[in-house]
């Protein structure tokens, strides 16, 4: 990298998280296909419908039938993922000297801003 005789710099880029096989928190994303969303649904048709869902929305998931009486459904996490809100954009405000977005013909800086 330096061929400076002061450098005292790591040489090489991170040697060590290469050699243990770190990965980040990208990969432990949940409905991944390493970690899957663990579901638990109350019936055949129920199942069938969630993994509808899951599929159009490309997740992985383990789907539990419990047929037992006083079962409760739990696919919370498979709910949040999907209502999941997308992010907002804030349209630029015009500059100081550009006209007004108001139509009075005025610079932004003396009208509106």
């Amino acid at each position: 990298m330096s061929d400076k005789f002061f450098f005292k710099g790591r040489q090489d880029a991170r040697q060590k998280h290469i050699k243990y096989g770190y990965e980040g928190k990208l990969y432990n994303k949940p409905s991944s296909k390493k970690l899957p969303l663990q579901l638990i649904v109350t019936s055949e048709t129920r199942k069938a419908e969630v993994t509808k869902l899951a599929t159009e929305a490309q997740m992985y998931v383990d789907i539990t039938v419990d047929l037992s009486e006083g079962a409760v459904e739990s696919i919370a996490e498979l709910t949040t993922l999907l209502n999941k809100a997308e992010t907002v954009k804030v349209d630029k405000l015009p500059g100081r000297n550009d006209p007004c977005v108001c139509g009075s013909g005025q610079k932004y800086k003396k009208c509106c801003g």
